[in-house]
């Protein structure tokens, strides 16, 4: 029965070992083919989010034109933000997580930011923002505090005509 036992165990040691010379094998036929289809490994470098790169160093190496942070009519064209204080403060921290348009869509009290940025920071992994978070904080409710619009403006400067009706 001992060698029964003792097949058994070097049978489930082969068929292990076994199976890690194929992963290997197919992980380095992986690796192989990606360097032969992307020898400039040009795919990661396109893949690297624009956010996570240096701004400096990309209008140095022109990745990036000179606009890149350009305002124009009170607007940051890069991400919609409205030019204020704090705009390059906000900039730098909100959009390295996320798109610009997930601030400018929506619209907070300062508690209301706040309790957003607490719920980014238990359940999203965003960092200790320290002495940022009061600039942060006073820009976005400045910026995108709730708008009491109530109904839509009456239209105004209309051009009306009048439709015809059809002979059919």
């Amino acid at each position: 029965m001992s060698d029964k036992h003792s097949f058994e165990k070097s049978f489930r040691e082969v068929r292990t070992m076994m199976r890690m010379i194929v992963l290997l094998f197919l992980a380095i036929s992986g690796v192989l083919l990606f360097v032969l289809f992307d020898p400039d490994l040009s795919s990661f470098q396109s893949a690297r989010p624009a956010s996570v790169v240096n701004v400096q160093d990309s209008l140095d190496q022109g990745l990036v034109d000179a606009d890149y942070d350009a305002i124009e009519n009170g607007i940051h064209l890069r991400t919609g933000f409205v030019e204020a204080e704090g705009l390059m403060t906000v900039v730098n921290n909100c959009t390295n997580c996320h798109s610009a348009k997930l601030v400018t869509q929506n619209r907070m009290t300062r508690e209301g930011w706040e309790a957003t940025i607490r719920w980014m920071q238990e359940t999203q992994k965003l960092w200790d923002l320290g002495n940022n978070e009061a600039i942060i904080l006073d820009y976005l409710a400045a910026n995108y505090a709730p708008e009491d619009t109530g109904r839509r403006a009456n239209l105004a400067d209309i051009e009306w005509y009048v439709l015809e009706e059809s002979s059919d």
